[in-house]
């Protein structure tokens, strides 16, 4: 496996790129088209080819956008910002389909809806929650709790207040778990169905930015963290499978490629990394990008006969593409 660079495309944004996902193809195009998301307060639509741009900028944030999430039918996504607002919105038109308004003290930062559409998870920052929206209605389904481990609990560093933050949120691809990741380090599993803390996943003890199970085992989650590991955990085993060293700064983001044979991160150290998880170890990096990269995003799969690729931003207001093969 490998990554060969395609294209950088400099200056996409005006401010530092924090967010990306893939739409997926849809009645109004054909093709995954790329998603990202700025400090600049924007969202901007790109083709995957040669990063042209697919449509006008989307705005209607007062802060900068920290993370995005694209809805299956590939017809509206969702965007988080540091105002603590999440817009949904139309993809190819901008249009404004609904703002979700979480009560303070809950915040908006990493999204992610569950396989079928129906539900749009929210990591609610300093709430210490999960914020589950019904997508038909837009309206509040459920506040889920996130309890501290019970091991963490009586810790005084981080104050317990920065240790109780969410930042992260992921479904299984089967749409049976969610996973949220904290401020202390810690990674909550939920049993879906009964919106029901099943565990805690331990191992690191620093932030978790970001974390992705593998879209072919719905048992297997990867994690990064500002600790610069990235681990492979046995979701339902509650196990530590494989702890990957290798950045030199925060691991921001982690995405599992479509056959689920790779990983990618993107580091605080400029680089991006691809794993082999069969070796569960880097086979390659990556660097081009002059600053943190905040976002790395496999283009998902409709066939078999689709060439694979790979998307990074940075806080150097740039979007790098690759071919995965």
């Amino acid at each position: 496996m490998k990554l060969s660079g395609i294209k950088s495309a400099e200056s996409s944004h005006d401010d530092s790129i924090w967010a990306a996902t893939w739409v997926p193809p849809s009645s109004a195009s054909s093709e995954c088209l790329l998603l990202t998301g700025s400090l600049d307060e924007s969202v901007r639509l790109w083709r995957a080819d040669d990063l042209s741009p697919a449509a006008p900028p989307s705005r209607g944030h007062s802060l900068g956008v920290v993370s995005l999430a694209a809805h299956p039918s590939g017809s509206l996504a969702a965007a988080s910002s540091l105002d603590s607002l999440v817009r949904v919105f139309h993809v190819h038109t901008s249009a404004s389909v609904a703002l979700l308004h979480p009560d303070a003290p809950s915040e908006a930062w990493g999204l992610s809806f569950n396989p079928k559409g129906s539900l749009l998870a929210v990591a609610g920052g300093a709430s210490a929650s999960i914020k589950l929206w019904e997508t038909t209605t837009w309206q509040l389904a459920e506040t889920v709790p996130v309890p501290r481990p019970s091991d963490r609990s009586q810790s005084q560093s981080p104050t317990p207040a920065s240790a109780s933050f969410i930042l992260s949120v992921a479904w299984s691809p089967d749409g049976r778990r969610l996973a949220c990741s904290s401020y202390d380090g810690s990674v909550a599993v939920f049993d879906t169905e009964r919106a029901k803390l099943l565990h805690h996943l331990s191992g690191h003890h620093m932030p978790v930015r970001s974390l992705v199970f593998s879209p072919v085992d719905p048992r297997v989650l990867f994690t990064g963290s500002d600790d610069s590991h990235v681990h492979m955990y046995d979701a339902e085993g509650r196990s530590l499978v494989a702890a990957m060293s290798g950045h030199a700064g925060w691991v921001s983001s982690v995405d599992a490629s479509p056959d689920g044979a790779a990983l990618a991160t993107g580091s605080a150290d400029r680089t991006v990394r691809l794993w082999d998880i069969g070796m569960r170890a880097a086979v390659q990096t990556m660097t081009s990008h002059t600053d943190h990269v905040w976002g790395v995003a496999f283009r998902p799969s409709a066939s078999t006969r689709d060439a694979g690729r790979l998307a990074s931003v940075s806080d150097d207001k740039s979007i790098s593409l690759y071919d995965y093969s």
